[in-house]
């Protein structure tokens, strides 16, 4: 079963407030969701292991850690996923950037892929899957088989806000794949919306409706 971590740290659901608010315009939702994100990098990246290494400073030989050349990827569901991608490149700027593009089908509701570009050592690399909301988890459940497919072994999932319904979908079909949220909210409403949620990300990043 997937484990899920709700990130309770002070400045990251301070940060969240403002980003729920109705009030808050495009450039401040964008300016926060990129900080939330890197906040959010910090925890993600608990577990990267690290190696010894000697560095002589300017005052002694001394023995030091390093990451222990682990290989990174992060993926984002277009096209929300993009506003917490840079927040996340700000401390990890190695990272490679996969993309992964899905739309609903109107009469099924299923998730349809329409684009997927991954680093092409998918094997090695461990990766995170980010989109801002997790609310019926079809779409996050579906960019996570499109990358398994491909040779992923390794995979998280980051999310500013969930639903209970979403969080299901991925610890029952993806029990491997550990979930990281800023918050886990109620419920969803009967358009699918997250409640209390933050409305649309995708419209509040990039001012759209």
């Amino acid at each position: 079963m997937s484990n899920v971590y709700v990130l309770d740290h002070p400045l990251i659901q301070h940060k969240l407030t403002y980003i729920r608010d109705e009030r808050t315009g495009t450039k401040e939702f964008r300016e926060l969701v990129d900080e939330v994100a890197g906040l959010m990098a910090f925890e993600i990246t608990r577990d990267l292991p690290l190696q010894e290494v000697t560095v002589k400073t300017p005052v002694a030989e001394a023995t030091m850690k390093t990451i222990a050349g682990k290989k990174l990827g992060l993926v984002p569901i277009l096209r929300a996923g993009l506003g917490m991608v840079d927040g996340i490149l700000k401390l990890i700027p190695a990272a490679k950037v996969g993309h992964v593009g899905l739309y609903r089908d109107p009469e099924t509701l299923t998730p349809i892929e329409y684009y997927v570009k991954l680093p092409s050592d998918v094997e090695e690399r461990d990766f995170i899957v980010i989109d801002p909301m997790l609310a019926t988890g079809g779409s996050a459940s579906a960019a996570i088989t499109s990358i398994k497919n491909r040779g992923a072994k390794n995979i998280k999932l980051m999310c500013l806000v969930a639903a209970p319904e979403g969080v299901k979908v991925i610890q029952d079909e993806h029990p491997d794949v550990d979930i990281f949220l800023a918050a886990l909210d109620e419920k969803l409403n009967d358009h699918g919306y997250i409640v209390p949620g933050l409305g649309d990300a995708g419209d509040r990043l990039f001012g759209t409706k």
